[in-house]
């Protein structure tokens, strides 16, 4: 398993159009994927209850990889999170 723990820096937080590219990005990967803060995790791969989460700036994002490409996608979902949020 692998685990990524980010903190927003975007002053919107994650708004529709990153939920969308992030959920669409681990979507592509065989491993499950969950998101989550303050312990409350959901399924990454599915857009609207990412959107529920309302994250906002400041709140750290944690997100969980299990699965054959988990370090692929851990990877990945890093690179995503740094570039846009």
């Amino acid at each position: 398993m692998q685990t990524i723990v980010y903190q927003i820096t975007d002053p919107r937080g994650i708004h529709a159009r990153p939920a969308g590219q992030l959920v669409k990005l681990v979507s592509g990967y065989k491993s499950a994927c969950q998101i989550g803060k303050a312990g409350q995790l959901v399924d990454g791969k599915r857009l609207l209850v990412v959107m529920k989460l309302a994250i906002q700036q400041g709140e750290e994002l944690t997100m969980t990889f299990d699965g054959p490409d988990e370090v692929e996608a851990a990877s990945a979902a890093q690179t995503f999170l740094q570039q846009n949020l």
